[in-house]
C-alpha cells in the first residue's frame, strides 16, 4: 500500500553496534515474513505437524527476541518491535476488518495461541516488573483513583508537550497523523470485547462510551470518520493500518496490552482502570495536538477529531471514574487494587508510547532540516 507521506530514515551512525542491530533487524524481518506466510496457510496446524521445519527459523528468532527484549536489562528495541508486530498480527484476528474471509482461516489455531502465550507471558512479566504491585495492594483504592484522576485531568506541560505545541512542523503533524491512524481509524473496537454479560449500571455506562465512540451508530459521526477526514485533508492514506510500518513498538504494545485485558475477563478490573486513565487523560493530549494545528493555521477538517475528543472525553472521563471505576471498587473490595494497577499501567505504557512518537517526529523533522 503506497503512502503519500514522505519518510526519512534516521541518520546512520558508523559503529559496530549499528551493524549488529542492522543484521538482527534483517533476521527479524525474514522471521516476520515467514510468520505472515504461516498466518494464511491452509490447515496450518496439520501442516506444521507434518512439516515442523516450516516454523524452525521463526521459532528460533522468537526465542532470540524474547531473550533480547525482556531478559537483558533495558531491552533491545529491534526485538521489541518484532515481538509486538507478531503479537499484533495474532491479536487483530479478534476483530473483523471487512476484508478477505480467507485471512481468518487460522483465527482458532492452537499454534497461534501458543505463540501468543509465549510472547505475552514473558512480556507481561517484564511489564509488571516495572510497577510495585505490592504497594498498590495496600492503597485506599477509591482515594487513589480520585487523586490520580484529578492530577491527570490537567497535568503540567511536559517538554514533549511543549515541543508539539510550539515547535512541531506541518511535516511533523502529518507524521503524527500517520502514526495516530493506527488507533484512530479503528477506535473503540477493543472496548466492544468486554460489553457482553449481565446487565447492570457499570455495563450500561461502558455501552454509552462505546456508542459515542461509534457516533451512536451513524458512520458520519463515528470518531474514526473524523480521523479519516484529517488524513484526507492532507491527501494521506485512509485505510486502517495503512501506516503500520511507521508505528513504534511502544504504540503497538499499548494495543496489544488492551487486547490481552479485553480478551481475558479475569482482567476486567485492570482494563476498566486503564480505560479510566485513557478517558481522563485524553483531553490533555488532544489539546496539545489541537494547539499545534491552530498554530500551523490548518483547516477545521485537519483538526476536527481533536476538538471532538476534547469535548466528549471530558465527559467520558467523569463517567469512567464515577460510574465504572468507583462502583467496581465497591463491588470487588478484595480485588479493587487491580483497578489502580490497570490505571497505572495504562499511564506507563501511554507515556512510553507518546515519547516514542515524539522521537519519531523529531527524527523526520531533523532529516528534513538537514536535506
Amino acid at each position: 500500500m503506497q503512502s503519500n507521506l514522505v519518510m526519512f530514515p534516521l541518520p546512520e551512525v558508523e559503529t559496530n553496534s549499528t551493524h549488529i542491530e542492522e543484521a538482527k533487524s534483517i533476521n527479524y524481518d525474514l522471521a516476520e515474513q515467514q510468520f505472515i506466510e504461516l498466518l494464511v496457510t491452509e490447515n496450518l496446524d496439520k501442516k506444521l505437524d507434518a512439516e515442523p521445519a516450516l516454523k524452525n527459523e521463526f521459532e528460533h528468532m522468537l526465542a532470540v527476541a524474547i531473550s533480547a527484549a525482556y531478559q537483558n536489562g533495558a531491552g533491545d528495541d529491534v526485538a521489541h518491535r518484532f515481538l509486538q508486530r507478531v503479537l499484533y498480527r495474532i491479536n487483530r484476528l479478534n476483530l473483523f476488518w471487512y476484508d478477505d474471509l480467507r485471512h481468518y482461516i487460522n483465527e482458532r489455531s492452537p499454534y497461534l495461541h501458543k505463540v501468543r502465550n509465549q510472547i505475552e507471558t514473558a512480556w507481561q512479566e517484564w511489564e509488571l516488573g516495572q510497577i510495585d504491585v505490592s504497594a498498590l495492594q495496600q492503597l485506599d483504592v477509591k482515594q487513589a483513583l480520585i487523586e490520580r484522576a484529578a492530577y491527570d485531568l490537567d497535568p503540567s506541560l511536559s517538554e514533549d508537550s511543549r515541543y508539539i505545541r510550539e515547535e512541531m512542523s506541518e511535516a511533523g503533524y502529518r507524521h503524527l497523523l500517520a502514526i495516530g491512524s493506527f488507533d484512530g481509524l479503528v477506535e473503540g473496537s477493543r472496548l466492544s470485547r468486554i460489553l457482553g454479560g449481565t446487565a447492570n449500571e457499570v455495563q450500561c455506562t461502558l455501552v454509552r462510551v462505546l456508542l459515542e465512540e461509534y457516533g451512536n451508530g451513524r458512520f458520519s459521526r463515528k470518531h474514526s470518520t473524523f480521523f479519516a477526514q484529517m488524513l484526507t485533508e492532507f491527501g494521506m492514506n485512509t485505510e486502517p493500518e495503512g501506516y503500520f510500518d511507521l508505528v513504534p513498538w511502544e504504540v503497538l504494545a499499548c494495543a496489544n496490552h488492551n487486547f490481552l485485558l479485553t480478551e481475558c475477563k479475569r482482567h476486567f478490573l485492570r482494563y476498566s482502570g486503564g480505560l479510566t486513565y485513557f478517558e481522563v487523560a485524553g483531553p490533555a493530549a488532544y489539546r496539545n495536538y489541537l494547539a499545534a494545528a491552530q498554530r500551523l493555521g490548518l483547516s477545521d477538517a485537519a483538526m476536527g477529531y481533536w476538538e471532538l475528543h476534547i469535548r466528549e472525553d471530558e465527559r467520558h472521563g467523569r463517567w469512567m471514574l464515577d460510574d465504572v471505576a468507583l462502583p467496581l471498587a465497591q463491588r470487588y473490595p478484595d480485588d479493587a487494587w487491580q483497578l489502580v494497577l490497570g490505571y497505572d499501567q495504562e499511564k506507563l505504557t501511554g507515556d512510553r508510547a507518546a515519547k516514542a512518537v515524539v522521537q519519531s517526529i523529531s527524527a523526520v523533522e531533523a532529516k528534513l532540516s538537514n536535506s
